[in-house]
């Protein structure tokens, strides 16, 4: 898949491990496994591998995040992000990084 991001401070966490932005700063930890997760994504022929990976808890989301997907980073933190399918000569997804949130806030 192809993963884009949707704000700055979640493409500096991927690529540099930490971001200027300090509303948005995490536990060494969490960054480490947002990255791992990242790379999974990116790795995934297509969206329907996710559900494959138990760890992953993907889900499709509902209620005020309807049509937003979602994979686990750890117990309390997860990944929000919108799946594209573009049909040209090949299909390809394109997975939009929306946010790295607090699961139970």
């Amino acid at each position: 898949m192809k993963v884009t991001f949707d704000k700055e401070y979640l493409k500096d966490l991927y690529e540099n491990g930490k971001t200027e932005d300090k509303k948005h700063r995490f536990q060494p930890n969490i960054v480490k496994k947002y990255q791992e997760r990242i790379k999974t994504l990116t790795a995934a022929p297509r969206i329907e591998t996710l559900y494959q990976i138990k760890a992953l808890n993907y889900e499709v989301l509902s209620g005020d995040k309807d049509s937003i997907s979602s994979i686990r980073v750890n117990d309390k933190y997860r990944i929000e992000f919108t799946v594209k399918q573009l049909m040209e000569n090949q299909i390809v997804t394109i997975c939009n990084i929306l946010d790295l949130s607090n699961h139970y806030k």
